[in-house]
């Protein structure tokens, strides 16, 4: 009975076209704001969707992609987020800072102090929202999947004699869900506007190598799943190999599945028949490392 209210609970949230509340990254603190191609004044700030009242859930944090000068929200954010409520998961959709073309807006490490401060916020708040910390991932798209591998490979240690709060709490992820992500900032299979729009167009010596994340790889990072398509164009699968290459040779749990067809930016491509069950995949490999939604046993 219990798990029947549950179920209808996160049900009737995920298909709400909205999310609960928004959290922001920064309250009281003027920062630069999102900005980037379509020049929105919006300060960065989480989306909640919460699935039911149960202790312990899980959770997820969504990066949507947008080459670092633009939001996927609704297929990269909101529709994901909704689907990870289905399945018993607590979700979070991520709006971080941007760049734009004339580089008047955010560069590194604005993006990534986004993305640590999230996962800070989320795990500050696991008692009261009735989250399980250490059950708490991140997953992104393209930009954005660069921005979670940022998340999970260069995480913020905690800082326990730190005057902010926020700083006593680490932000690794337990997990990363990597969706034809970004990886490398350099390389002849690099996006090299996502590259400039987070670095630059003169990054400043090794910061294309310090922010290539699979030479940020270690045995701490979180076990991650990779997606990719064979004919994606714009961010060549290169980028989850010489990642997933990484997490092998740290001994990290990864699993790396590149489909045949798809090309770039197809979110969970619900027309799709055989895309489309990267997101049910997901949610199997995360049950196979104990991490199960309320709902799902």
């Amino acid at each position: 009975m219990i798990r029947s209210l549950l179920y209808i609970l996160c049900m009737l949230a995920s298909a709400m076209p909205q999310a609960q509340d928004s959290i922001p990254l920064y309250p009281g603190r003027q920062v630069n704001p999102v900005g980037g191609r379509d020049k929105r004044a919006v300060q960065p700030q989480i989306f909640h969707y919460p699935c039911g009242n149960s202790a312990n859930r899980p959770a997820v944090l969504i990066c949507p992609g947008g080459g670092y000068t633009g939001l996927a929200m609704d297929h990269e954010g909101h529709q994901v987020a909704r689907f990870f409520n289905s399945k018993g998961f607590d979700a979070f959709v991520l709006m971080y800072r941007l760049n734009d073309v004339a580089q008047t807006g955010s560069r590194f490490p604005d993006q990534h102090d986004d993305v640590t401060t999230a996962m800070r916020i989320i795990k500050s708040k696991a008692a009261t929202l009735g989250i399980d910390p250490s059950k708490t991932g991140i997953l992104g798209f393209s930009a954005g999947g660069h921005l979670a591998s940022m998340g999970a490979t260069m995480p913020k240690e905690a800082v326990p004699d730190a005057t902010d709060p926020l700083e006593h709490i680490d932000s690794r992820p337990a997990f990363a869900i990597l969706i034809y992500p970004v990886i490398s900032m350099k390389d002849s299979f690099a996006h090299r506007y996502s590259a400039a729009m987070l670095m630059g167009k003169e990054p400043a010596p090794g910061l294309s190598d310090s922010l290539s994340t699979y030479n940020r790889v270690t045995p701490n990072t979180p076990p991650t799943f990779i997606v990719f398509s064979s004919d994606d164009k714009t961010v060549p699968p290169q980028n989850g190999i010489v990642f997933y290459q990484a997490l092998l040779r740290n001994k990290v749990k990864a699993s790396l599945h590149i489909f045949d067809h798809g090309g770039h930016g197809y979110g969970m491509a619900p027309k799709d028949p055989v895309l489309n069950q990267w997101p049910g995949m997901a949610i199997g490999w995360l049950s196979q490392l104990g991490i199960e939604g309320a709902l799902v046993k």
